[in-house]
């Protein structure tokens, strides 16, 4: 009988999908399937240095030593392999031959004189620091007091750990994870961004040593294999991760810490599954009988909810760790105030430039916040309007400077500049907004000796390169950081006197439900690294609605105001906390095709009780990857039997869907509370 891999058959009808064919095929019995699972892991073995066991006698050593007077280079390799070996144990030959300065022709002598031998060894791709000191710090007494709350009811609820930005948080959670590894159980540490992870695994590996493991999507595969095999088997007592760390096997997990839990990182998107880990996180600890605790400064409307329902315990914490002060916040007219006499920097105000220059001869750091990549976010014909836009998605293109393209941000597509109008021919395409880009160029223009960096994703998609940046900044090697939300989200830099916010209206004109909630949480995050240990930080924000409802509360920190004000709302127009959601995508390369099918299933939606259907309409984004998209969103109880049954009868429409020829190329996904 001939086989044929799934590859093999793809070529053979390359406009085709292989799997439909396969599966008809299957259906009237002509072929048949087989799969089969290959292992991939294959070790990481170096080549280690190793003295002849003959020579582990003093005197035999010293003889042979003495013997390789006349051969200064190979005795000088043979020197210096002992004080490696005794330094650090196991010696890598390429870390043999850099220390002493030889080539591998000398040390291949030794080998034949049979006094050194080398050997291929397995070794572990990712290197840990193995040693541990105690903690280095102590609680003051708001943190011991919030300490002991949160020990003495652990074992009840979840817990949510609401303290100001600078109060000390992680502290707190240092001392909880100590005294739950000491009763030999495993704690997960939760971050929404990879960038997060330097500074604490620092200071995690500084305590705790070796029983520090890391793990995120940044890691080979061959890498997560070792770390997976490593926390099955307990060796790993702490793990630090991103919001896939969830789904490890973990062996006797004992304690979840979810930081910065309101942050809309924790929510996969796309690929599937959709699944949102911090909720992921409490099934979890509820499954394995963990203790969780969630911290914010800004607790999530939905959190706090569950607090006013009793299902979770608040443990606040109100004051700044050490002598830190909370900074003052200032508003600044995005357009007041006259140019600067050398040039116009339409993105700065005089007020911003003014304070960027005090805190450079203070020798104290700056953070811009910028909440755009790029250089220009669009551009724009300025006498007919055109907007050069994507071919594949219903968005417009973003100029690079550094690629000198323009990118699509939805489907990752590149072209060319556009220098001529294709619509009227002028020549008169001007950038619209700036990005992280632009503002890096204008600081650098304006401030010449400051020693600037970008922190945004494109800077960061060399591996590790987040992890080098955030370095030197904490060494004060670099005077401005220019960033999006990675920079602000929880990272503890102690020298930065001033926070910029060059745009806050371009977080208010967001078309979600949650925009005040997340403008808020955002802008006070950004806030928070200002002044954290013994200065007073400044922040200064540059926006035109001034009088905007968020810009109030952000400077009058009325945090509970606002979020009982979005409650009252949510619960007029039935959005969560007091109700689920269910959002229902629809896609397909033909419009008309797309419309029909959403407009069917909201149609037959209708139908069912307790529920409330909206839609069929567009996102926010209609088209991406040449793919239409059209969205019905559904509103239920939070009963979880009805919603049980809710989901059973959605799940049987699709299905039925499906089964209709004219539907059967339709895409439709779910996405249980998209938020």
């Amino acid at each position: 009988m001939q086989e044929m891999t799934l590859e093999e058959i793809q070529k053979l009808i390359p406009d085709t999908s292989a799997i439909r064919v396969i599966q008809s095929l299957v259906d009237r019995g002509l072929v048949d399937v087989q799969e089969s699972m290959q292992e991939r892991y294959k070790a990481k073995k170096e080549r280690m240095v190793f003295l002849n066991p003959l020579f582990a006698d003093e005197h035999r050593l010293k003889e042979m030593i003495d013997s390789l007077e006349k051969a200064p280079r190979q005795l000088n390799v043979l020197l210096t392999y002992l004080h490696l070996q005794q330094s650090k144990g196991q010696v890598l030959q390429t870390e043999l031959l850099k220390q002493a300065q030889s080539s591998t022709a000398i040390l291949k002598s030794l080998c034949e004189k049979n006094i050194l031998e080398i050997r291929n060894v397995e070794t572990d791709r990712i290197q840990l620091k193995s040693t541990a000191q105690p903690l280095w710090f102590s609680l003051n007494p708001e943190q011991e007091r919030a300490l002991n709350e949160i020990q003495e009811k652990l074992s009840q609820r979840p817990i949510l750990l609401h303290g100001i930005t600078g109060s000390g948080k992680t502290h707190v959670y240092l001392h909880l994870i100590r005294n739950v590894i000491q009763t030999g159980q495993q704690v997960l540490y939760l971050l929404p961004e990879i960038a997060l992870t330097a500074q604490l695994v620092r200071r995690l590996q500084d305590a705790f040593g070796g029983l520090v493991g890391i793990y995120h999507s940044r890691f080979s595969q061959m890498e997560r294999v070792e770390l997976w095999e490593k926390i099955r088997s307990g060796q790993f007592k702490i793990i630090i991760g991103a919001r896939s760390a969830v789904l490890l096997p973990f062996q006797e997990l004992g304690l979840i810490i979810v930081d910065e839990e309101h942050d809309a990182s924790y929510k996969q998107q796309e690929p599937a599954p959709r699944y949102q880990a911090r909720d992921a996180a409490l099934v979890l600890a509820h499954t394995l009988k963990a203790g969780i605790v969630l911290g914010s400064a800004t607790p999530s409307l939905e959190s706090w909810y569950n607090v006013q329902q009793g299902k979770y315990t608040l443990v606040s914490l109100h004051e700044r760790f050490g002598e830190g002060q909370l900074p003052k916040i200032t508003l600044i007219e995005r357009h007041s105030g006259t140019p600067s006499q050398k040039k116009n920097y339409s993105l700065f105000t005089p007020e911003l430039i003014q304070s960027i220059q005090q805190t450079l001869e203070q020798r104290k750091q700056i953070i811009l916040f910028q909440n755009r990549r790029g250089y220009a976010p669009f551009l724009m014909c300025s006498m007919c309007g055109w907007v050069p836009s994507c071919k594949f998605c219903d968005v417009s293109l973003t100029y690079h400077k550094e690629s000198d393209r323009l990118h699509c941000h939805y489907c990752g597509s590149k072209q060319q500049p556009v220098l001529i109008c294709p619509d009227c021919g002028n020549n008169r395409i001007l950038s619209k907004s700036a990005g992280t880009e632009r503002i890096e160029e204008e600081v650098k223009s304006i401030f010449p000796h400051a020693r600037v960096q970008r922190f945004d994703w494109d800077i960061l998609k060399q591996k590790n390169r987040y992890h080098e940046i955030i370095r030197q900044f904490e060494q004060r090697q670099i005077d401005i950081l220019v960033g999006t939300q990675m920079v602000v989200k929880g990272l503890d830099f102690e020298h930065v006197r001033l926070v910029g916010v060059m745009n806050a209206d371009s977080l208010l004109a967001m078309p979600d439900f949650r925009v005040n909630e997340r403008a808020f949480q955002l802008l006070q995050q950004v806030a928070g690294r200002a002044g954290r240990k013994d200065e007073h930080g400044k922040v200064l924000i540059q926006v035109q609605r001034k009088n905007h409802p968020v810009i109030q509360a952000l400077i009058q920190q009325d945090y509970q105001g606002l979020l009982r004000k979005e409650q009252e709302e949510r619960k007029e127009f039935l959005y969560p906390p007091i109700t689920r959601l269910i959002r229902i995508v629809f896609r397909h390369i033909v419009l008309e095709r797309v419309q029909e099918a959403a407009a069917e299933v909201a149609t037959q939606l209708l139908t069912f009780d307790d529920v409330l259907i909206v839609g069929p309409g567009e996102p926010g984004i209609s088209r991406v990857r040449n793919k239409y998209i059209r969205e019905v969103l559904v509103k239920m109880h939070r009963s979880d039997e009805k919603n049980k049954i809710l989901k059973s009868k959605i799940r049987a429409l699709i299905q039925t869907l499906s089964t209709q020829r004219k539907f059967a190329a339709v895409q439709i996904h779910f996405d249980v509370d998209p938020y």
